[in-house]
């Protein structure tokens, strides 16, 4: 059975740390031991480790050999914001699958109450994706941008930057992707509900980015994403 893996808080020469709630759940909720061995993500290396002092508040760890891990394909996710359960699970399933960075985005069809109130929900969906990266052993979390306006978004950089719309009918994302250079780091962006903008869609085609479908029928926003990441991963890690 594989080691369960924690992203450590903090790290200190051979040294790694967890603390607040993050040591509370290990110390507490699972009950861990002085000398039993996790796997541990410290500077973005996953070492083997094992734990040499325990308090409800902070649990400490003494590093050991380095493991080898595989190098990340690099996707960026550009979400347009939606309603906040549904969010939360989607950035849950994309942390799982392997996005490298979520950016939240406030397009026109946002809801007003949702544009207001995301800012507030960062640091929950930080928290989400943190969960999510151990429980699927991550070497670490995606990036969780703090919300950002569509003109923003537009000038988001990447090698391949792909805009998922409904009004495209004639290019998939995967005939995209399959011309990819598997180096480069490639950038989707999912409308809200209700799709982009006519404003929106000529935005971001004049700075740049290609239109791609997902296929014949209309998908909810958290299942755009979802199948999104997991065809560019599917084509990107061939």
């Amino acid at each position: 059975m594989a080691r369960r893996r924690w992203i450590a808080d903090e790290v200190s020469g051979t040294r790694a740390f967890l603390v607040a709630a993050h040591a509370r759940h290990l110390s507490q909720v699972l009950r861990a031991r002085i000398g039993q061995e996790f796997d541990i993500t410290a500077d973005n290396k996953v070492r083997r480790a094992h734990i040499t002092a325990i308090t409800p508040d902070r649990v400490e760890f003494e590093l050991g050999d380095e493991i080898p891990t595989p190098a990340a394909v690099q996707v960026t996710l550009a979400i347009s914001i939606f309603k906040f359960d549904r969010m939360e699970w989607a950035i849950e399933k994309c942390t799982e699958l392997g996005a490298t960075r979520i950016v939240p985005v406030i397009a026109r069809r946002t809801g007003v109450h949702l544009a207001t109130a995301a800012g507030k929900r960062l640091d929950r969906w930080r928290r989400i994706a943190l969960q999510a990266s151990e429980q699927s052993r991550r070497i670490s979390p995606p990036k969780i941008s703090p919300p950002m306006e569509v003109k923003d978004a537009a000038a988001l950089a990447g090698s391949t930057r792909i805009l998922l719309s409904e009004s495209e009918s004639e290019v998939m994302l995967k005939d995209i992707l399959q011309s990819h250079p598997r180096d480069g780091d490639v950038v989707l962006t999912f409308g809200p509900e209700g799709g982009w903008t006519d404003e929106e869609l000529k935005l971001f085609h004049e700075a740049g980015w290609i239109s791609a479908s997902l296929g014949r029928t209309i998908l909810r926003a958290e299942t755009a994403a979802i199948a999104g990441l997991a065809v560019a991963l599917s084509e990107l890690q061939a």
